[in-house]
């Protein structure tokens, strides 16, 4: 299953900040009818993905009802993507 959507960056502060691109609705909708399929547990789901010239293989995770997909900084960096910044990715689920 192959995804393309546009999401704002959003910032979570623990111990450390974390960068997520939280998933559409309508996306997140597609998802679910793959979920059962695609998790290998905890409701996460394999994803590669591609912004820009970056290529990179993570997991999505689960939240309130839709998905946050991780933004680690070797994926930010080379973008010089933060917090609040609209980004497009291409994306596809692991089956």
């Amino acid at each position: 299953m192959e995804l393309s959507f546009t999401s704002r960056v959003i910032e979570w502060r623990g111990p450390a900040p974390y960068y997520f691109l939280p998933v559409p609705d309508e996306e997140c909708a597609d998802i679910h009818e793959v979920a059962a399929t695609a998790s290998y547990g905890w409701g996460v789901i394999p994803v590669r993905a591609l912004i820009g010239e970056v290529d990179f293989e993570t997991s999505l995770f689960p939240k309130d009802g839709g998905y946050l997909l991780p933004l680690k900084n070797a994926v930010r960096t080379p973008r010089g993507i933060t917090a609040g910044d609209d980004v497009t990715v291409r994306m596809t689920v692991v089956l």
